[in-house]
């Protein structure tokens, strides 16, 4: 384990739940920036804290596990450390010993997002540099996380930070790898209610019972596995900001549950009958066209109708790409392998780059700049080292004489591309697509990928 951390300018404290948060944290860490030291349980966490400062924990909680109880090391530590609690369900806020109105941690659900983990590091790193710093990176970073220089770009974020002040429900529009949970962050932020938890929830990757649980709770013995009373996630966010992530993804019964909860501010918990008032403010996002939804039966228009009071759409990249140099040359730097001399790009290479329509957006660019940080052969990326689909020996479009293919079969391109890049392994796969394995094999099965 590396204690001689001295030199790096944000170091980060993984308190492992397992392998996933540690390989995400990883990639989302680059060698020479920031120090992550993965402490395994057992370990001793009081003697470990007395020979190192560390800005972040990032606490990996499990239903029920002792590790809870490194939290409260920390806080009497006297040290002064952002906490990130991460959970499967609810499991730290039944604990009587965790204040939910401290400003101390951070609430984040699991599968973890990479684009909230750099944002935390993103806003922990320009603390620590200070003020000349912030302002060096305040010309690159409109909002902590969200880089670019577009009009279009820059206009989100005004709207964003001007309609935070007010607590109306708001709904995120934009196409996959925008970076939606950046600007619902952006709004928390700018919030009277930045002082309250932000929770984030993503709804496509929970089980309908398991949604049900999380967001309102459960009382003991209202299911098979339920020890003990736990509250949702509606009152850990209460007086602060509840992210409800692909809301589309919703079944017809917690759309319903949803709409109560809105209207009235109430809500029981699972198994329970008494009604507990909550202020949280919801701020849902989707990539779909939730007016072709309600048409189609699959979204109430009644619960559209309540988180749409204001709808920020994000722009997608095609429609921005004086942005793209940018998140180039950005995650170049981020994803430099360790050892390995300054990588840039020959001037063929960058125009190509420039040129492709990138409809997996900005998470696509990180995917793609990644897999040429680590197979880059020199210090030069050429042209010939690009992978299919841009470099022009291997379009993944058509000609322009041609009609261009739809968005469908562009993305099952890309995830064809993917798996080939990580021999058909899909875990992998899944990290470099910004998706989680279900969902990978979902897309697979949908497109018919045959995998040899």
């Amino acid at each position: 384990m590396p204690k001689d951390c001295s030199s790096k300018s944000l170091q980060v404290l993984l308190l492992e739940g397992g392998r996933p948060s540690r390989i995400l944290l990883e990639r989302e860490i680059p060698a020479g920036e920031r120090a992550l030291v993965a402490l395994k349980r057992g370990e001793d966490l009081p003697a470990f804290l007395g020979d190192d400062d560390f800005e972040v924990l990032v606490q990996d909680l499990e239903m029920g596990s002792e590790d809870e109880d490194a939290v409260k090391v920390i806080r009497g530590s006297g040290q002064d450390v952002d906490l990130v609690i991460v959970a499967a369900t609810s499991a730290v806020a039944g604990d009587d010993d965790f204040d939910l109105d401290s400003e101390s941690y951070e609430y984040l659900t699991r599968p973890l997002s990479p684009t909230e983990i750099q944002r935390l590091l993103d806003g922990k790193e320009v603390a620590a540099r200070g003020e000349s710093s912030q302002r060096d990176v305040s010309e690159r970073y409109l909002a902590p996380g969200i880089l670019g220089v577009s009009d279009a770009l820059a206009d989100l974020v005004e709207r964003a930070r001007r309609v935070a002040k007010g607590s109306a429900s708001i709904l995120i529009l934009g196409e996959t790898g925008t970076g939606k949970s950046l600007v619902a962050r952006t709004i928390h932020e700018s919030s009277p209610r930045r002082s309250k938890p932000f929770v984030v929830v993503n709804c496509a990757a929970l089980t309908e019972q398991l949604l049900e649980s999380e967001l309102f709770g459960h009382e003991k013995g209202s299911f098979t596995g339920a020890t003990k009373s736990k509250p949702g996630l509606f009152e850990v966010a209460d007086g602060g900001t509840l992210f409800l992530d692909e809301v589309a993804e919703m079944s017809a019964s917690m759309q319903a549950k949803l709409l109560t909860v809105l209207d009235t501010g109430e809500l029981r918990r699972v198994g329970g009958t008494r009604t507990r008032k909550v202020d949280t403010r919801i701020v849902a996002a989707t990539n779909k066209d939730l007016d072709e939804e309600v048409q189609e039966d699959r979204f109430r228009e009644d619960l559209l109708f309540r988180l749409n009071v204001v709808t920020l759409t994000v722009p997608p990249l095609r429609e921005r790409p004086e942005d793209v140099k940018l998140l180039v040359e950005h995650f170049l730097e981020r994803f430099h392998p360790p050892g390995r001399r300054s990588l840039e790009l020959a001037p063929a290479a960058m125009r190509l780059l420039l040129q492709h329509s990138w409809p997996g957006n900005v998470r696509e660019v990180a995917n793609t700049v990644e897999g040429l940080a680590l197979l880059a052969p020199g210090p030069v990326i050429r042209a010939e080292d690009l992978p299919p689909g841009i470099r022009p020996d291997m379009p993944l479009e058509t000609q322009e004489d041609e009609p261009p293919p739809p968005m469908t079969e562009i993305e099952r391109q890309h995830i064809l591309r993917t798996l080939r890049f990580t021999e058909g392994k899909k875990a992998p796969a899944a990290r470099l697509l910004g998706i989680d394995v279900k969902t990978l094999n979902n897309k697979i099965k949908a497109y018919d990928i045959e995998l040899d």
